[in-house]
């Protein structure tokens, strides 16, 4: 196996923090801090970039982000997670989507799509949207639950299906 490519950054583990990283390593209630802790443990007894990639089985990119925080702000950089969570420009109007598909409730996700478009500007995909009215508790409700052999035409095409704010979220 080729040896991997590291950029070559300085890394120099006070001592005090040594002994820090050696208690984290297993302390720390996230799993992904007690990884970056093991790393920057095992760095600390000098061992290789690429050996330590292979024992905490992160790659080269993973581990120098781990030394780049500890570089920026040391053992209590490193105890930080941040997950990326991107949250929808549709929040934004929730309310005003709320009162509005609580008084005219969409027969479909498609209208609802189209009354969102009207409204904002911003277009979304079905999905998008079924998945922003589920986040505010609207949910699908079928109006007629008769069974199909009951229904003659013209009860079949006066039922109605629509969108309706859930008193109970799920």
């Amino acid at each position: 196996m080729p040896p991997k490519n590291i950029c070559m950054l300085t890394i120099d583990i006070k001592e005090s923090d040594r002994q820090l990283l050696k208690e984290a390593r297993y302390n720390e209630p996230h799993p992904r801090v007690m990884r970056k802790m093991d790393a920057l443990h095992l760095k600390g007894f000098g061992l290789e970039n690429d050996l330590i990639c292979d024992i905490i089985g992160v790659c080269d990119n993973t581990l120098r982000g781990y030394y780049k925080q500890y570089l920026e702000g040391g053992v209590e950089k490193l105890k930080e997670v941040n997950f990326y969570r991107p949250s929808s420009e549709l929040n934004d109007f929730s309310g005003q989507f709320e009162d509005y598909f609580i008084k005219n409730p969409p027969t479909s996700i498609l209208q609802a799509a189209a009354t969102i478009e009207k409204l904002t500007g911003i277009k979304r995909s079905e999905t998008q949207v079924r998945k922003f009215l589920k986040s505010l508790n609207f949910r699908f409700i079928k109006s007629c639950p008769v069974p199909a052999k009951a229904l003659d035409e013209s009860k079949k095409k006066s039922g109605e299906s629509f969108w309706k704010k859930s008193l109970n979220p799920d």
